[in-house]
């Protein structure tokens, strides 16, 4: 999901009220990221004064630290990136319960849980941070339930190698069809200009 998205989605109004994103989205783009990036929001224990952003970016992974109200100053964030190779996630784990599926993913000592469609949020989330890591193209894979604008998009560089690699695909496939049809045609007319050669009579005679 996208930052903006989080908006509907935060246990307390106040703490993604515009005075502070505007804190937020300084530090997005500082550290390579958009200024309304695919994230996710780890609210923890006290989202009113205090939460987590995660976001990738082509470099690594942003964390950053919000404090909605510092006494005597407002809004405060701080954030760091992490370069691919150095980020810590834990493995993607899911159950199944009572038509139910829980699943539980860490990321730089935030545990990511939720259940059902919240579920396949986190799934998609932790898969693009796999991607990155390793160094893959991310297609998204979960998106009836992804609720963001995302839409079934990938995110960023991995959106553009997703639609290189499409196109050069069916750039080679149209070209193998092209040079199948050519083949054929060349060999009809080269069976069309050869003489047949008749068999030889069965008697030994000609």
């Amino acid at each position: 999901m996208r930052l903006s998205d989080w908006r509907s989605r935060a246990p307390f109004k106040e703490s993604v009220a515009p005075k502070v994103i505007e804190v937020i989205e300084p530090i997005l783009a500082a550290l390579g990221a958009e200024r309304d990036p695919t994230c996710w929001i780890a609210w923890g224990d006290d989202a009113a004064s205090r939460y987590a952003v995660l976001a990738p970016t082509a470099a690594g992974l942003v964390q950053m630290t919000v404090r909605v109200n510092v006494p005597q100053e407002g809004p405060r964030a701080s954030g760091k990136l992490i370069r691919w190779n150095r980020v810590s996630v834990g493995d993607l784990a899911v159950e199944m319960a009572d038509r139910h599926r829980l699943l539980s993913f860490q990321v730089e000592g935030h545990v990511l849980r939720d259940s059902d469609a919240d579920a396949d949020l986190i799934a998609d989330f932790a898969l693009r941070l796999f991607a990155a890591i390793d160094g893959r193209m991310y297609t998204p894979t979960v998106t009836a339930n992804s609720g963001g604008r995302d839409g079934g998009r990938a995110a960023g560089p991995i959106a553009a190698g997703a639609a290189g690699a499409a196109r050069t695909a069916q750039t080679g496939a149209a070209g193998a069809a092209r040079t199948s049809k050519a083949g054929a045609a060349k060999a009809g007319a080269a069976q069309a200009e050869s003489p047949l050669e008749l068999d030889a009579p069965r008697d030994g005679t000609r």
